[in-house]
């Protein structure tokens, strides 16, 4: 049973009974938290922004009076709204504020900094602050007409919990994050989905940006998934600006994975230990070791995820699966996505090499491009809730 010293519940959902109060007053998980409903500026803060208007307009403010330029850099929000590639510039007030309005904006949640005088900054008025193994940035949430699907919504939620553990491999303490469904039930065996972080992604992304727990609450209350235990990973083993991070990271990470990751896992909690009950993916990097590792151990893994990832030397790297003969009698599920607007793009040329390799080899699998995200946390949710966890164990 799990040993309740080393996990601590972080994510269960209680429902209060109280109103929202506006923009950032974090009292509800609202759909809209950057809505300005009360005219009030978030706690501490100079000044309020973003704040989002009915039309998903948007304008964002800076108390920055000795600035002489600030702008947005180009990024997730241009990207999925067709702002083009250049910064947006701001405007100074007499009052020392710096305001910029754009929109209106495609319904979804975006990462975004700004630039003062050369310096890259998250935006000091907006509490929906992310912290990752980068520096840290802020989040622009628009909302549409309801709760999105990544939402929390009124529904029967999971419950996530944070894992520390000490690994011989990395020499050190580290964590892992594990969603179990609602009236989750030891004496029943469960499917694990172990879920893998990009370059520079903690394993808290998939569920602050990623909101997997979410997604995966609101598609077992549509009844569109199966239960399923999701253990996420932290996939940085070695530093990723070290000189030799691609040769060194895929058999650290396989071992780390072997001899820590599931092993915990499995003792922890209720899990089907075999292949077929066992699946693994990730996006960018993640997918990368989800590809390099996972497609090595079909004694671990029959299911893959591959998120904006691939291989354009797939024939040669990958060539022990390709050319495995009985590979699609050991692969039960295997999936490769990626965003719209990534397609045409460096990234979305390696995805396209790795479909196009497993199509020459007639080996089964799922090829899918949509959203209106590019390499990022839009592309990355939309390829789950549309796609991989609907289909994973069907």
């Amino acid at each position: 049973m799990m040993n309740i010293k080393n996990a601590i519940i972080v994510a269960g959902l209680i429902l209060i009974p109280f109103r929202s109060f506006g923009q950032q007053s974090n009292v509800n998980l609202d759909y809209n938290p950057q809505k300005n409903t009360e005219g009030l500026i978030p706690f501490s803060a100079a000044v309020n922004s973003p704040e989002v208007h009915d039309d998903n307009t948007v304008t964002f403010r800076l108390r920055a009076p000795n600035a002489q330029k600030v702008v947005l850099p180009s990024g997730a929000i241009h990207t999925a709204n067709g702002l083009g590639r250049e910064a947006l510039p701001f405007t100074k007030g007499e009052d020392g504020i710096w305001t910029l309005t754009i929109g209106p904006l495609k319904p979804d949640m975006y990462a975004y900094h700004f630039n003062v005088d050369g310096v890259q900054i998250a935006d000091p008025g907006n509490t929906y602050a992310a912290f990752t193994a980068m520096p840290p940035y802020s989040e622009l949430i628009i909302h549409g007409d309801g709760p999105a699907y990544y939402d929390a919504r009124n529904v029967p939620h999971g419950t996530v919990t944070r894992h520390v553990y000490h690994s011989e491999v990395t020499n050190g303490e580290r964590e892992l994050y594990v969603y179990t469904p609602p009236a989750y039930n030891p004496k029943k065996k469960y499917p694990v989905l172990y879920l893998l972080g990009g370059s520079g992604e903690l394993p808290s992304n998939w569920v602050f940006d990623g909101r997997v727990n979410f997604i995966m609450d609101n598609l077992l209350a549509e009844g569109k998934a199966v239960p399923m235990i999701i253990a996420i990973p932290n996939n940085q083993v070695i530093h990723r600006n070290h000189p030799k991070h691609t040769e060194l990271t895929f058999d650290i990470f396989e071992k780390e994975m072997r001899n820590h990751v599931i092993p915990l896992v499995d003792q922890a909690y209720s899990t089907i230990r075999s292949p077929k009950g066992r699946a693994i993916s990730g996006l960018s990097m993640g997918g990368r070791h989800s590809m390099f590792v996972g497609f090595r151990s079909l004694d671990l893994f029959a299911n893959f995820g591959i998120l904006s990832a691939g291989d354009t030397n797939a024939e040669t790297s990958l060539a022990q699966f390709l050319n495995d003969p009985k590979v699609n009698e050991k692969v039960d599920y295997l999936f490769v996505g990626q965003g719209t607007e990534e397609a045409s793009g460096s990234m979305g040329r390696r995805c396209v090499a790795l479909h196009e390799a497993l199509e020459k080899h007639n080996i089964e699998h799922e090829y899918y491009t949509g959203g209106h995200g590019g390499h990022d946390w839009a592309t990355w949710r939309h390829l789950l809730y549309y796609r991989f966890l609907p289909n994973l164990w069907k």
